[in-house]
């Protein structure tokens, strides 16, 4: 059996994959966004109240569906990336990666012995189908493709020897913890930011690693995925949501003095 992943395929061609962040945190809502045509979906247990088990709700509900699911990690420890993988999540995207050590640490993780430090427990596991995958063992180092946030000061620094690290596919631009290390919290659209997002980008796509980032601004979705973007995310679903039942509400109600404005991932920082 051939290591199959369809979104590291797309990425490793090049192939610009437009996605939707998922932060509601409820597989209905997950499933509902897979029929809508986007390429990925990112899964995400940083900032929406996901745990283990809502991740695995959230992964069986998109999986009929053509939209590649991604899963953001809390955080990069090795047990909890085990379970991840487990599970099922073959695309991996991994919060405040600062330094070349940090992503070869996150290799290993994702790497059974002899290449990594992965446990093997594969034969319980989603990921093989419960050893209906019977080579599976033999692809699963393959299959894994390995997403890492550039969010600070230190990691732009640092952006070259991250992205020649062997066995990182991709590296996202996190555009809000970016702009609060830059001295510009809350101002992701700030130029200096901007600026430092385009140069990341380029250096990026210069080492042949994918590049990718969240913004619900269409605008500079689109420029984004023209600068080389491989993977993009442009709105987040609880944003959505929440927009849209506001304008509803607004339509019919009229809007009220104390009522809140539009709300956008950039303005509060929901990457």
């Amino acid at each position: 059996m051939a290591a199959h992943n369809p979104f590291k395929t797309a990425l490793a061609a090049r192939q610009p994959q437009v996605g939707l962040w998922l932060s509601m945190a409820d597989p209905y809502m997950a499933e509902v966004s897979a029929t809508t045509g986007f390429d990925w979906m990112l899964i995400d247990g940083e900032h929406a109240p996901n745990d283990l088990r809502s991740t695995l709700a959230a992964l069986q509900a998109v999986a009929p569906h053509r939209g590649q699911p991604v899963v953001r990690a809390v955080n990069g420890e090795t047990a909890l990336i085990k379970q991840l993988l487990d599970i099922g999540a073959k695309s991996l995207l991994v919060p405040m990666i600062d330094s070349a050590d940090e992503a070869r640490r996150l290799v290993a993780a994702t790497r059974y012995p002899p290449r990594g430090i992965r446990g093997v427990g594969s034969a319980v596991a989603r990921a093989s189908q419960w050893s209906a995958r019977g080579d599976y063992l033999d692809i699963a180092d393959d299959e894994v493709c390995l997403l890492v946030q550039a969010e600070t000061v230190t990691a732009l620094s640092n952006l070259e020897s991250i992205c020649a690290v062997d066995g990182v596919d991709g590296v996202f631009i996190g555009p809000a913890d970016l702009a609060a290390s830059m001295g510009h919290r809350g101002r992701p659209g700030h130029p200096e930011v901007q600026a430092a997002i385009e140069a990341a980008i380029r250096t990026i796509i210069s080492s042949g690693k994918a590049a990718g980032t969240l913004t619900s601004d269409p605008k500079l979705a689109r420029r984004y995925l023209e600068l080389g973007c491989t993977f993009v995310a442009v709105g987040v679903d609880v944003l959505v949501y929440a927009n849209a039942a506001r304008k509803l509400a607004a339509d019919f109600i009229g809007v009220r003095p104390e009522g809140p404005a539009p709300i956008s991932a950039e303005s509060r920082g929901a990457y």
